[in-house]
């Protein structure tokens, strides 16, 4: 008897459904992974919801176990905490982390889950992803000792880098969004908060992660000369524009883009996609990354909630997919 598993599938623009799946039968080297919780990220999964991902970034923009095509259907998602029922002895009943969709139960290569570090929760690992991402900005921004930053953009990767910089010793780090609300947020991760007129100039470094050309060009606007603005935000099919005519050339500003499909290259020689995972992992043990997760739905609600989450009627930060009552304990621990 073949084994079956529920999974979310965006069935085109705007439109998810749940749908019954077949699964494999494990090979040598495979594990089988019942799902305890997901994360939606709410920046790439709600543009990849409303159908905006551009042609020419199809393959560009591939999970590494999506199934389907943009615009639809289409099968995607990278942030999965499971614990592992089949597979090599050193896995198995060991909860993992696995860049993988959301679907009640999967099978892949013992190689493509990492174990979740104890003293982790479950309930946190699922922002692993979010946190590598910081990670991989941080090794391309490269902050020094005592350095005036500011992270723009209260989202789940700007908060996650805001968190990391906090740590940094000596730096004054300040998170800048429009929304007060994030300001509580930005207290539990140990930074300082403005809005984006009072934001503190004079910066060595921001990190730009509000997807808005507002703050992009605030961004800029905030540099000390010779500054530098990386770049996280990813636009899609949008275009930008900026006011490079101005004070970019004068004052030696640089504008850099960073994207956490490559290992930075201030890091590629020594560390490897592994490495980087699992350090974001680590770094997890931190409590304060609680204040990231802002809402949670079970799984079957998945179809109904996503929209609200693509249109900004539940605003927030990770909204967290839980995976039936039996798993909620799990999640906690």
């Amino acid at each position: 008897m073949k084994r079956a598993a529920r999974a979310f599938w965006l069935r085109s623009p705007g439109h998810g459904e749940i749908r019954e799946v077949a699964l494999p039968e494990p090979g040598e080297g495979d594990v089988l992974v019942r799902t305890l919780c997901s994360g939606v990220s709410r920046g790439t999964e709600t543009l990849v919801f409303r159908g905006g991902v551009p042609h020419s970034q199809h393959t560009a923009m591939r999970a590494p176990f999506q199934d389907g095509e943009f615009p639809g259907p289409v099968k995607y998602g990278y942030l999965n905490v499971g614990l592992v029922e089949e597979g090599p002895p050193e896995l198995l009943g060991r909860t993992v982390f696995c860049l993988y969709p959301h679907q009640t139960r999967y099978v892949v290569p013992a190689s493509a889950v990492t174990p979740v570090p104890d003293g982790v929760p479950a309930g946190r690992a699922v922002l692993a992803g979010t946190v590598e991402t910081a990670v991989n900005a941080l090794w391309d921004a490269a902050p020094m000792i005592g350095d005036r930053i500011a992270v723009v953009g209260g989202g789940m990767i700007g908060c996650s880098v805001a968190a990391l910089l906090a740590r940094y010793p000596g730096v004054r780090v300040q998170l800048v969004d429009a929304e007060p609300a994030r300001a509580g947020i930005a207290e539990a991760l140990g930074a300082g908060f403005a809005l984006p007129g009072e934001a503190l100039g004079d910066c060595d470094l921001v990190v730009h992660a509000s997807a808005t050309e507002a703050g992009l060009a605030r961004s800029l606007e905030l540099l000390a000369p010779e500054g530098t603005v990386v770049e996280l935000s990813w636009y899609g099919d949008r275009g930008v524009t900026l006011p490079l005519g101005e004070a970019f050339h004068s004052r030696r500003l640089t504008l850099r883009g960073s994207q956490v499909g490559t290992v930075s290259p201030a890091r590629s020689a020594r560390r490897s996609f592994a490495d980087r995972l699992a350090l974001a992992l680590e770094l997890l043990a931190e409590p304060a990354f609680d204040a990231l997760i802002t809402g949670e739905c079970g799984f079957e609600e998945l179809p109904r909630v996503l929209p609200g989450i693509a249109a900004g009627e539940l605003p927030g930060l990770c909204h967290r997919v839980v995976y039936g009552p039996d798993t909620a304990g799990a999640v906690s621990r």
